[in-house]
């Protein structure tokens, strides 16, 4: 087997719940699903005692799809592209990699709201005969995890080995943490937070603004016409630039082919780095959902630890965590979620007297790097996992 395809050929698959409709899943906000599916795969096997499990948590983008290849997903048609066919992480699982499936079982969810499969704007409303389109309701960090450990009872795991998180999927595996503490040994967030920054705040909603005010949004109603590429492109190039460095993005841009765009009336490319944005923004686009682009920035956007925990202070949230052990990675060249971030993670953890390990990555390839440098993180994550701290 290829390097490409650490555990082979893989398929999806699907756990729904809350099929009757006088028992739906409530939502945070207020609103609720019926029914709701979760598109999952998993790698490895359940041990006998079932204590092997590792719940890992994409990020924005991701998909359930994390190792080996998948060359197709029931439901997700043409959003399925070339692209999404190898795993996302298949370079950290697999037997004798990182999450090292000859020891550990490990398990990665599609979120509720997302586009992979799992119940989301493109699913037909079963109330309506229609599909949700622009209705689907709003989501928060809550329901995503509460929809995966929905899943988890299924599978009968009550308590995980190990939950793992890069970026906005550290984030959620925090949430798991303190709000679930009995249900996780590990935790590990690479590259992520425990608050959305101003600096995030304001990104993301030059994200979001840029998705609405495409012509053909239409309040997320779009499916039977034109779809909002426009806006769904600007938004991937809005985030792209923190998700690589600028050395980074200097050196591939290079390698990009000015060509004469079309969409652009007066300007012309003058730039590979601008023919390298719009190249990144325009292959986005034919694999992601602009509504669950949408539908999982504004669940970023309203994240509040505190709040979701149900506690006045994040400091009272970790005070839940004392039986867990975090490992906590950072990038030096991240700008994305900066150092500094997961510097107030830990200081957090140590007021608390959680045990943690923090490890600060160095790489040039800015955030991006705990999707593409497998050998940065693997002899940390194997140390961690094997619990030998």
């Amino acid at each position: 087997m290829n390097k490409q395809s650490s555990v082979g050929e893989v398929e999806s698959r699907f756990f729904t719940f809350a099929e009757n409709a006088d028992q739906p899943f409530k939502l945070e906000k207020g609103d609720a699903l019926s029914p709701v599916t979760v598109a999952y795969e998993t790698y490895g096997n359940l041990s006998p005692e079932r204590d092997n499990a590792i719940l890992l948590f994409h990020a924005l983008s991701g998909s359930q799809h994390a190792a080996g290849v998948n060359p197709a997903v029931p439901g997700v048609g043409d959003l399925w592209t070339d692209e999404c066919h190898v795993g996302w992480w298949d370079g950290f699982i697999g037997p004798g990699r990182a999450l090292d499936t000859d020891h550990f079982y490990v398990i990665c969810a599609n979120y509720i709201g997302g586009c992979s499969g799992s119940t989301g704007p493109r699913t037909i409303n079963t109330a309506t005969g229609k599909v949700y389109g622009g209705s689907f309701p709003r989501i928060t960090f809550n329901d995503i995890v509460d929809s995966q450990i929905r899943l988890l009872d299924h599978l009968g795991i009550d308590k995980l080995h190990a939950t793992i998180g890069g970026s906005l999927g550290g984030m959620l595996g925090i949430n798991l943490a303190t709000r679930y503490p009995e249900r996780v040994k590990i935790v590990i967030p690479v590259a992520a937070g425990i608050e959305v920054t101003i600096l995030q705040r304001i990104q993301n909603f030059e994200q979001i603004f840029a998705i609405e005010e495409d012509p053909y949004f239409n309040s997320g109603n779009y499916y039977d016409g034109p779809l909002p590429d426009k806006g769904l492109a600007l938004a991937r190039m809005i985030a792209h630039k923190t998700y690589v460095s600028l050395d980074t993005m200097k050196r591939r841009a290079r390698r990009e082919v000015i060509q004469r765009e079309d969409n652009l009336h007066k300007y012309t490319i003058t730039h590979p780095v601008e023919s390298y944005l719009l190249h990144q923004g325009q292959k986005f686009v034919r694999r992601f959902d602009a509504n669950t682009y949408i539908r999982i920035m504004d669940a970023w956007q309203h994240s509040d630890l505190a709040r979701a925990a149900g506690v006045d202070t994040p400091k009272e949230a970790f005070e839940r965590c004392k039986e867990q052990r975090f490992m906590v990675f950072s990038i030096d060249s991240d700008v994305s979620f900066y150092p500094d971030e997961q510097a107030e993670l830990v200081h957090l953890l140590k007021q608390c007297d959680v045990p943690v390990q923090h490890i600060t990555v160095h790489s040039e390839n800015g955030h991006d790097s705990f999707l593409l440098e497998p050998d940065l993180f693997t002899p940390h994550l194997t140390y961690t996992l094997r619990e030998r701290w």
